[in-house]
């Protein structure tokens, strides 16, 4: 009973896998036309070039919609904000741009100590460069300001170029943070102004597309190893430690390495302070993610935190009674615009580009996320070029580069944020913190805003998941975040970044020059040809080889192409035209020495003919002489037209065609009379590419098999005319407009035994 019951869903499942079949059969189309090959198919469909678009004429035209439309492509808040609904989106940017305010307050500060720089600095880099954004940017949810990666990136600039050792005091070998701090801020916004300078250039020359290189796999190894770099550089302030700056290479390791040797000389209070702050930054999270629904708004726990931590700390005296570390002086309102240093530019310029790729690279990802979500288009060239002038113009102003950050987007999209007005909302808010509200905020522990960072290392942690996912999908995506990941670890954020984007390059290149090759064979009852490796109903025409290439064939892999061709047909096309060549040339020995033979007996004729006469001879002597130098002379003539037959017939059979033929010469005929070469996988071809097609066409004519194309695009056949590829023997008729075309004119051709003429072409 078990048994039946077990067969019953296995006949249901064939039952409905048969009625596939038969719907599909009921579905069939029929078509009829005759076949094409390239020369038939440019006059049916009266193929000509392309007219060419010429675009300076465009840009060099001057009118007054011209002018307005690039007014509003480069200055986008012209175009929306006159559009805006009051009614319908100004209460959720107010909410969504006090939301985002109260995160960016703490981030702010945190993340400029995670630069290098005071406090007060990442507040500014709050503010100038978010509002900044509102007038250039065209996206409407990604928030703009300081950003982890980003804020790491610098201060391993500034720490590099402006170490603690360089600003000891004699007396008692203290640091002179006075002074460093000056510099680090010199340092940070000349970065800054160059960031700005490179993306506002790369995006006025449409530049933008050099994201593209930055591969989503590169991107999050990238983010994984700078989330990583961010963490072992907040643990001295976690364990109240003074370290060593270390720059370069290995610098992670060390700073490590270092942690772990002073571990012993921890700050207690330090260190309960941050645990606190970051057990109750964690509690907060997992009850905003468990009340999601019932909470008009997530509750605002890093702010929270930074105003419960300033005040335990101003009430108990941390810094005096435990010795913990504070922000320290914030000094209220807005700093003065400062030119930047232009002899800091060449130690700059490096990580410069880096910063400004980087920083483009995340910002373009996440807009273009919220814009597929949203129904609405991002302009990459505009975003490049509203990042630039935030960092330009916040460079002016003090800041360091910045990016968008992924979680305060997040906010700004979840709590109702429509534009960019949250963005500017927020701004003020900061404007106000700015103003008014600073100074409170000076007994604020430095290991609270250590917690705040860590703590928002979460989602760029977890992206170690990411190892198993890319496992099962695809592993050389995970090659490439491995390499990333551990050249970014090791080797520090610029060096790694350009490990890794060399890496992924090279990988492309490598991967077109390993593809897959295929023989294909014909789906029954269609003209659908597929790999018969993989398909198993698929069969190969009898007569015919199809082959085909995943990639385009070009100098790097155009060797390998014509090998794995010779290897997929099965048969041993060299060693065939090496054991023919060697024959014939056996052949014309054997003739040479058969015409040397008949030279050297037509002489011997002719002297046996010559008749010497002796003046001291009688009569008789002479007479009998001539009788048998008659004889001989007939003898001679009667034999000599048996032996130039004989000759000549050997000679005509070697000059003969057929004699050429591998069956007239002993050798094995391949199994097949035609070959077809889908190129539907072209892109584009080299010369390499034309010679090593050539060459197949050479080789295979050699062995008495015909060499077609099929499937070429149109731009592909245009560069073989370029390339002068075809010619008397190789012309457009041996080019066809799909395999079939090919395979049905190649079985209505008959077999010909007949050597053709083939334009020789050696690699």
């Amino acid at each position: 009973m078990g048994l039946s019951e077990a067969s019953g869903p296995r006949d249901t499942q064939v039952l409905l896998a048969s009625r596939e079949i038969m719907e599909l059969k009921r579905r069939d189309y029929h078509m009829e036309r005759p076949v094409l090959n390239q020369e038939q198919l440019e006059a049916l469909g009266r193929w000509g070039p392309a007219p060419g678009a010429l675009q300076w004429r465009t840009w060099l035209q001057c009118s007054r919609a011209r002018a307005r439309a690039l007014l509003l492509r480069h200055l986008p808040v012209l175009a929306w904000l006159p559009r805006y609904s009051v009614r319908d989106w100004i209460l959720g940017d107010l909410v969504s741009g006090l939301s985002v305010a109260i995160m960016q307050l703490p981030q702010g500060l945190a993340y400029a100590l995670l630069a290098g720089l005071p406090p007060v600095f990442g507040l500014y880099s709050s503010f100038y460069p978010v509002f900044v954004y509102f007038l250039f940017g065209t996206s409407r949810h990604i928030s703009v300001g300081t950003f982890a990666v980003m804020s790491v990136m610098v201060g391993s600039v500034t720490e590099s170029l402006a170490p603690d050792e360089d600003f000891l005091q004699a007396p008692n070998s203290t640091v002179n943070e006075t002074a460093r701090d000056a510099a680090r801020v010199q340092l940070a916004s000349t970065l800054s102004v160059l960031v700005g300078l490179f993306q506002v250039g790369l995006g006025l020359v449409h530049f933008g597309f050099v994201v593209t290189y930055l591969s989503e796999p590169l991107v999050r190894g990238y983010t994984t190893a700078a989330s990583l770099q961010v963490f072992v550089s907040q643990l001295k302030y976690v364990f109240g430690l003074h370290l060593s700056s270390f720059s370069g290479p290995l610098s992670l390791i060390y700073t490590v390495l270092e942690v772990c040797w002073k571990l012993r000389q921890s700050q207690v209070g330090t260190v309960v302070t941050a645990l606190v702050a970051g057990v109750v930054l964690v509690a907060v999270k997992l009850l905003n993610d468990k009340l999601r629904r019932h909470l008009p708004l997530p509750l605002p726990g890093e702010l929270l935190t930074l105003i419960g931590a300033t005040g335990i700390s101003y009430g108990v005296g941390l810094k005096h009674r435990f010795g913990v570390d504070v922000v320290g002086n914030i000094p209220a309102g807005l700093v003065p615009p400062v030119a930047p240093s232009p002899q800091l530019f060449t130690q700059l310029v490096g990580n410069a580009f880096a910063i400004a790729v980087v920083g483009f690279a995340i910002a373009i990802s996440l807009g273009k996320i919220f814009a597929l979500r949203h129904g609405y288009r991002v302009d990459g060239n505009q975003e490049l070029v509203a990042l630039g002038f935030c960092n330009l113009v916040g460079g002016i102003f003090q800041c360091f580069p910045v990016s968008c950050s992924m979680s305060r987007s997040l906010v700004q999209e979840g709590t109702g944020g429509n534009t960019q007005v949250a963005g500017a909302i927020s701004s003020v808010f900061i404007l106000i913190v700015i103003v008014k509200l600073g100074e409170f905020f000076q007994d604020l522990p430095k290991a609270v805003l250590a917690a705040v960072v860590i703590v928002n290392l979460k989602g760029m942690l977890m992206q170690f998941r990411d190892i198993r996912s890319l496992w099962e999908a695809n592993r050389m995506d995970l090659l490439i975040w491995l390499v990333t990941f551990v050249a970014t670890t090791l080797l520090n954020l610029d060096l790694g970044l350009a490990v890794a984007v060399a890496f992924s390059l090279l990988l492309v290149v490598v991967r077109t020059q390993l593809p897959h090759y295929s023989v294909l064979g014909q789906v029954p009852d269609t003209d659908v040809y597929r790999d018969v490796a993989e398909y198993l109903e698929a069969r190969e025409v009898p007569g015919v080889k199809v082959f085909r290439s995943s990639a385009t064939i070009y100098f790097a892999n155009a060797e390998l192409y014509s090998d794995t061709l010779k290897q997929k047909c099965g048969v041993d096309v060299d060693r065939l035209i090496s054991q023919k060549k060697k024959l014939l040339r056996k052949q014309e020995l054997k003739l040479k020495r058969l015409q040397k033979e008949q030279l050297q007996a037509q002489a011997a004729a002719s002297k046996s003919t010559s008749i010497s006469i002796d003046v001291n001879t009688s009569d008789g002597d002479i007479q009998s002489n001539n009788v048998e130098g008659s004889k001989a002379k007939q003898v001679s003539t009667e034999n000599e037209p048996e032996d130039t037959a004989a000759t000549g017939q050997e000679d005509a059979d070697a000059k003969a065609p057929g004699r050429s033929t591998l069956e007239a010469l002993g050798l094995p005929q391949p199994d097949f009379h035609s070959l077809v070469l889908d190129l539907s996988s072209l892109s584009f071809v080299d010369t390499v590419c034309l010679k090593s097609l050539k060459n197949v066409f050479r080789d295979f004519r050699e062995i008495e098999v015909e060499v077609y194309m099929a499937a070429c695009h149109a731009p592909v056949v245009t560069q073989l005319e370029a390339g002068h590829f075809f010619d008397a023997s190789i012309t457009k008729q041996h080019l066809f407009a799909s395999v079939h075309d090919a395979v049905v004119f190649a079985l209505g051709r008959p077999r010909s035994n007949q050597a053709s003429p083939v334009l020789a072409t050696k690699l």
